[in-house]
């Protein structure tokens, strides 16, 4: 007889809060947040239904935090390898781009899932904040390393105007990332890199083009 009974683990609590919020996140990119139920989230991470009620007060909270985690992680990555020290801030801003541009941040699934979440967005006050608060941690990087560019090229500006600049070039490398993930046959990954690094270039003022060829 085989046996169908989940063979449950025991990890460190944080180790399986994360669990829980990866088994959330394949559910929700197969089946939608409808499918994302309990007992699915429950089979997926190989824990008991408890357990997720006492990580998480219900599915929304856990649907929340699955969602704050899934953009957090897309920044965290662009930002790791801009990261680098020695790096001119050209350089640094190069590497930003070119990782919102190209796998893993660039990827079908990961466009899937945000398309998935943002449907919830206009309706539900705490998915919103949410929204609100990872946009803007995005563009808060984009906006100090395109600060960092400029300084460095001798070109300080006001608040506003460098405001304008991240929002003008966080809207490009959106909609790139969101066709380029939508539509992954009709662009390569070369052509989507040139195009948003041009374009970037093309607002802030300084060639970045340059920079990626250097690195």
């Amino acid at each position: 007889m085989i046996d169908t009974i989940p063979k449950f683990r025991r990890e460190p609590a944080e180790q399986r809060r994360e669990s829980l919020i990866q088994a959330t996140l394949s559910l929700i990119a197969e089946k939608g947040i409808g499918g994302a139920t309990v007992r699915a989230i429950a089979s997926r991470a190989e824990v008991t239904q408890g357990l997720i009620r006492h990580h998480f007060s219900s599915k929304d909270d856990l649907v929340l935090a699955a969602y704050e985690y899934h953009m957090r992680r897309m920044t965290d990555i662009a930002s790791a390898g801009a990261g680098r020290d020695g790096s001119t801030a050209r350089s640094r801003l190069a590497i930003f781009v070119s990782a919102t541009l190209t796998p893993p941040v660039l990827d079908p699934g990961a466009v899937m899932l945000w398309a998935g979440f943002l449907n919830k967005v206009p309706g539900d006050a705490r998915m919103r904040e949410i929204h609100e608060r990872t946009y803007h941690g995005f563009r808060n990087q984009l906006e100090a390393q395109i600060a960092a560019v400029l300084h460095e090229a001798g070109r300080d500006v006001d608040a506003d105007e460098l405001r304008r600049l991240a929002i003008a070039s966080n809207a490009v490398l959106d909609g790139l990332w969101l066709e380029g993930g939508a539509l992954p046959d009709a662009f390569s990954a070369e052509e989507l890199l040139a195009i948003g690094l041009k374009s970037v270039s093309a607002i802030i003022g300084v060639d970045l083009a340059v920079a990626e060829e250097q690195r």
